[in-house]
C-alpha cells in the first residue's frame, strides 16, 4: 500500500463518515433537547427514554468490539465487512451517539431568555430550532464538529486491525507485523498532523463565528436599548 493511497483513504473515510454521523446525529441531538419534558417540542416520555437508552448504550461499547459487532451489518449493506468503504459502516455506529451528544450540549448552552422571548413572540417549534438555537450554538457546535471530526479520524485508524485501510492498516500491516518501524513512525507523525491542522481550523472558525455572534447581539441589544428610549421620549 502506498503511503499516498493510505492518507488519501484516511481522509475519504473520515470525511463521508462524518457526514453520515451527523445526518443522524444532529437531528438526534436536536430531539434529546427539544423533546425532553419543558422542552419546546415536547415529546412522549417513553420515546425520550428509549432514544436516551440506545444513544446510551452504543456509546459505552468499545470500538474494537463494536466493529466486530457490525460486520454482518456491513455485509448486508456493501456485501463485504473488509476494506476502507466498509470500515465506514462501524464508524457512522459509533460516532453519530456521540454526535448526538456534542448536538444537545451546545443547544443547552442557548440563553433561556432568548428562548421564551421567541415562544412569547408566537415562533412555531421548528422556528425556534432553525432561527434562534442552532444560530445561538454555532460555534459550540463547530467545536463539537472539529471533535466528532478528530474523534472518527482516530477510530478510522483503528480500523485498520479489521482491515479498515488506511493509516492505521498501513501502519499495522506493514510497520508493526512486517516490522517496519520508519513506516509506523511515519503513519503516526502524518496523523498526528492531521490531527493539529483540523483542530487549528476547527478552532479558528469557531472563533471567528462566536465574534460574529457576539456583534450581532450587542447591535440587537443596542437598537433594544435605543427604542426603549425613544418610547420613553
Amino acid at each position: 500500500m502506498e503511503l499516498g493511497t493510505a492518507i488519501w483513504e484516511t481522509i475519504y473515510s473520515t470525511i463521508v463518515a462524518t457526514f453520515f454521523s451527523y445526518v443522524i446525529g444532529l437531528p438526534l441531538g436536536v430531539i434529546l433537547v427539544t423533546g425532553e419534558k419543558g422542552g419546546v417540542r415536547p415529546l412522549p416520555g417513553w420515546l425520550m427514554k428509549v432514544l436516551n437508552t440506545v444513544v446510551n448504550l452504543l456509546r459505552s461499547v468499545p470500538f474494537l468490539i463494536l466493529m466486530v459487532m457490525v460486520i454482518p451489518l456491513s455485509r448486508m449493506i456493501l456485501g463485504t465487512s473488509v476494506g476502507t468503504t466498509a470500515s465506514i459502516i462501524p464508524l457512522i455506529c459509533a460516532a453519530f451517539p456521540f454526535v448526538a451528544r456534542l448536538v444537545e450540549a451546545s443547544l443547552r448552552e442557548t440563553d433561556k431568555g432568548i428562548l421564551e422571548a421567541a415562544q412569547a413572540m408566537g415562533c412555531t417549534p421548528m422556528q425556534i430550532i432553525r432561527k434562534v438555537m442552532l444560530p445561538e450554538a454555532l460555534p459550540s457546535l463547530l467545536i463539537g464538529f472539529t471533535t466528532a471530526f478528530i474523534t472518527i479520524l482516530s477510530y478510522g485508524a483503528m480500523s485498520g486491525a479489521i482491515g479498515g485501510g488506511g493509516l492505521g492498516s498501513l501502519a499495522i500491516n506493514y510497520g508493526y507485523q512486517r516490522k517496519m518501524y520508519f513506516i509506523l513512525y511515519v503513519s503516526v507523525v502524518i496523523l498526528v498532523v492531521m490531527v493539529q491542522v483540523f483542530q487549528s481550523l476547527g478552532t479558528h472558525f469557531a472563533v471567528a463565528l462566536d465574534r460574529r455572534v457576539t456583534n450581532k447581539r450587542g447591535k440587537s441589544a443596542r437598537k433594544a436599548h435605543r427604542g426603549e428610549k425613544a418610547g420613553l421620549q
